[in-house]
């Protein structure tokens, strides 16, 4: 769909900066302000994460006129898991979560994370979806694995509604295929490790995690404790 300047509908929202902060080939994880300074830049034929559809490839870089005389250079990316075409704004690039695949080392901190036996989780329904939402349009994988995790802890526990098992569902796809394409996996072999990292959160005995939180969104606390 394009917009009435003849450029695709999401470069209108291209200026909004999301919450949160996207992974990255970076020493921290999720890495700092400063380090997302690093991953704007794109080339034609590289495979970039597209916040919310997954893993895309870069098929051209463009070059298109805008109202006021002006022009503006567009990342064309093809999303590989639906073949449907997205254009970004290069210079805004970061603002809409556009990143690299994440490194094999945060991929094991990924891992680490859904079979830490701690999750993030608000009882109000409304409140859960919209903080989960949220998580979901940052971009960022360990966002992704957070609501993944608390989702699955739920769903053990009652019936999900429609809204929040479909997003229960696109975490896990997001989530899966993005460390197959890191670990050089099929997708079935990383689900398999995915499920079993976190059948150890879901265990009866847990350790609470070490360290502080990276990012505190809601109370986080023991499972043994719920």
């Amino acid at each position: 769909m394009l917009c009435h300047a003849g450029l695709p509908a999401v470069v209108l929202s291209a200026t909004l900066r999301p919450s949160g902060f996207p992974c990255s080939r970076s020493t921290s994880f999720p890495p700092s302000p400063e380090e997302r300074e690093d991953i704007v830049n794109f080339e034609v034929g590289e495979k970039v994460i597209y916040p919310n559809h997954g893993i895309g490839v870069v098929e051209s870089i463009q070059t298109r006129p805008i109202p006021g005389g002006n022009k503006i250079s567009l990342y064309q990316l093809r999303i590989l898991s639906n073949d449907s075409r997205v254009w970004v704004p290069q210079q805004n690039a970061d603002g809409v979560g556009l990143r690299h695949v994440i490194s094999t080392t945060d991929a094991r901190k990924i891992f680490n994370l859904l079979g830490d036996g701690t999750i993030d989780q608000q009882a109000n329904w409304k409140g859960r979806f919209k903080e989960n939402s949220d998580k979901m349009r940052t971009g960022s994988l360990y966002e992704v694995a957070v609501v993944l995790k608390g989702l699955t802890f739920l769903s053990r526990k009652k019936a999900l509604s429609f809204r929040e098992k479909r997003m229960l569902d696109r975490a896990k796809f997001l989530l899966v295929s993005e460390l197959a394409e890191v670990e050089g996996k099929t997708q079935a072999v990383v689900e398999e490790r995915v499920d079993k990292a976190l059948a150890k959160t879901f265990a009866p005995e847990v350790k609470p995690m070490k360290g502080p939180v990276q990012k505190p969104v809601g109370a986080r606390r023991r499972l043994s404790d719920a």
